[in-house]
């Protein structure tokens, strides 16, 4: 076990750590099926998402059937953009629902 100042540094720079926001894609490659989302979380989506999927227990049930149906292989996540470290706390949420209606318009996909 580290000193007690090891693990303060250790403790700072994990607070330190940017938690990267933004726009995210769901892909079945088995049927080319797309469903796009916004995070303020971009890391820990993507372990929601698949905790649930491997549960059976997804919000959204045309995700979890085709999950079911075509398995975990199929599925690959995907950051479609990344918000930019300086925009305003306050425009976070306003900003991450227009990118992920735009890019869902893009991709032609589902909500997430």
């Amino acid at each position: 076990m580290g000193s007690n100042s090891e693990r303060r540094d250790a403790i700072r720079k994990f607070k330190e750590q940017s938690i990267p926001k933004g726009v995210f894609a769901v892909r079945c490659t088995a049927t080319r099926n797309v469903w796009v989302g916004s995070s303020p979380n971009l890391n820990a989506t993507k372990n929601r998402f698949w905790f649930c999927l491997r549960n059976g227990d997804h919000p959204d049930p045309a995700l979890q059937e085709e999950w079911n149906a075509q398995g975990e292989a199929a599925f690959e996540y995907e950051i479609l953009e990344q918000l930019k470290e300086d925009i305003a706390s306050l425009a976070v949420s306003d900003l991450l629902k227009e990118k992920s209606e735009q890019w869902r318009r893009q991709l032609d996909a589902k909500p997430a």
